[in-house]
């Protein structure tokens, strides 16, 4: 069986003498595994889109259960994005969290737009790096069964929590005084500027996610919280995370820019 589909690179790993396994996200098919023969040979003309984070329109064919690629032509490279390696630790960050969410085989719905969106916006947009991180971060989430109860405090029911705090490990809010010493997991505060971001990025439709600005404190809270609510609610750590706080510390990192 052949289809044609597009596809993003969300993984790759040598194989063999010259092949690469691929770990693709496509939006009829959804994320699926596999081989590029001989595509790490020189001159080979898969090469290019066999590589992470490349959007290509791709023919695969599938024999015995185990899918291969035959033919791909490159739609997006984002190359201001890979000249930048901040900017490439989090858009591989972004690959990694959502080949963490998407289901096997099953169409991704708008987890795969967000992707392209945000990596977009690190390519192309005059977007700070941190922002585009805690909405992909909440949004993903959001879109993955994750989604935080932020109408209001989980315990009075006030809008407009007084000095709100994010109970990370059961997505609500509550007011610091509300709840008592009732076995609370870690929670964050959120600040009323940070607060409304998140309800923005929650609710906003999906062309309007980064239409948004914090700065200082409130953009690092968000980044602290949203950041902090992903990697407890998914309970499991991620390597390019770790990555881009590395290249975050060297004096030419501006994670907060």
């Amino acid at each position: 069986m052949h289809v044609t589909t597009r596809a993003i690179v969300l993984r790759e790993a040598a194989y063999k003498e010259s092949d690469k396994i691929l770990t693709l996200l496509t939006p009829d098919l959804g994320k699926l595994t596999v081989q590029a023969r001989g595509c790490r040979k020189k001159g080979n003309g898969l090469s290019a889109a066999c590589q992470m984070l490349v959007w290509s329109e791709m023919t695969l064919s599938e024999f015995r259960g185990r899918w291969s690629v035959t033919e791909a032509a490159i739609e997006l490279e984002f190359r201001t994005l890979r000249s930048d390696l901040e900017r490439l630790a989090l858009g591989s960050y972004f690959a990694e969290v959502t080949d963490s969410l998407a289901p096997e085989g099953s169409p991704p719905d708008e987890l795969l737009p967000l992707l392209l969106n945000c990596l977009y916006a690190l390519d192309r947009l005059d977007a700070a790096p941190a922002l585009v991180k805690a909405a992909f971060e909440l949004r993903a989430m959001s879109l993955a069964g994750f989604e935080p109860l932020l109408d209001g405090c989980a315990v009075c029911g006030r809008t407009d929590p007084e000095e709100a705090e994010l109970d990370l490990s059961e997505g609500v809010l509550r007011c610091r005084g509300c709840g008592g010493e009732r076995g609370r997991g870690i929670s964050l505060p959120v600040s009323p500027a940070a607060l409304a971001a998140m309800r923005h990025i929650t609710g906003c439709p999906g062309r309007r996610l980064l239409s948004f600005r914090l700065e200082g404190e409130a953009r690092r809270e968000l980044g602290g919280v949203c950041e902090a609510f992903l990697l407890a609610q998914l309970e499991r750590g991620f390597r390019t995370l770790d990555f881009y706080k590395q290249i975050c510390l060297l004096p030419q990192g501006r994670a907060d820019a």
